[in-house]
């Protein structure tokens, strides 16, 4: 009375055929769940944009920043400022190394080659991590001669830190007599091209 075990099985079936056609079904059935269980998961395999910014290098277009503006970015989960100064700003660098803490660079806050004046490959574009070095608030641009309050008549151009007042050149090199210890960090980063700069990367260590 096996006809009675297979509701499937018209009068006339053979069992035998019956049992290959239900195990056919099933293996095709499961075969198709394979297949759509596996693409999600090649899916969840493949690296976000976020994970890349979190641990990789990021390579930015910097042709589409004009003089005296900037483009932030993300790296590492780190706000990375990416500065095109002018030759007023650069030449603004200059004049006030005694009010820094570390003018020239001696502490570890930047690449080798960065360890200049301006603190960067090209003087006239400004790379820097935009976490302040003393509590880890996000400073805010004040260019030279602007009206604010938290920066002296004689400023200079840089940064200020609106959580505890500290102060930071064009450059990111903090003044003295403000919380900040250090100067801003410099991440690693070198020339794609001309126009392209990736962040993440040591360049060639000048001279």
């Amino acid at each position: 009375m096996e006809h009675a075990l297979n509701p499937g099985c018209a009068a006339g079936d053979d069992p035998d055929d019956e049992r290959r056609r239900w195990l056919l079904l099933t293996g095709a059935a499961g075969s198709v769940a394979a297949v759509g269980t596996a693409v999600p998961l090649v899916s969840s395999l493949a690296p976000s944009e976020r994970a890349k910014a979190s641990g990789g290098a990021v390579e930015v277009e910097i042709g589409d920043i004009a003089p005296g503006s900037s483009k932030t970015v993300e790296w590492r989960g780190k706000p990375v400022w990416i500065v095109r100064r002018t030759p007023q700003m650069i030449a603004a660098l200059a004049g006030h190394e005694a009010d820094l803490v570390d003018p020239r660079s001696r502490r570890e806050q930047q690449p080798p080659y960065a360890a200049n004046t301006a603190r960067s490959l090209r003087d006239d574009v400004f790379v820097a991590v935009g976490i302040c070095t003393h509590l880890g608030c996000s400073p805010t641009a004040v260019p030279k001669g602007a009206s604010h309050a938290g920066v002296p008549p004689d400023w200079p151009g840089g940064f200020y830190c609106p959580c505890h007042g500290s102060t930071f050149d064009g450059a990111g090199r903090a003044f003295k007599n403000k919380p900040a210890p250090s100067n801003l960090e410099i991440p690693p980063h070198r020339y794609a091209s001309a126009t392209r700069l990736v962040i993440g990367e040591d360049a060639a260590e000048a001279g």
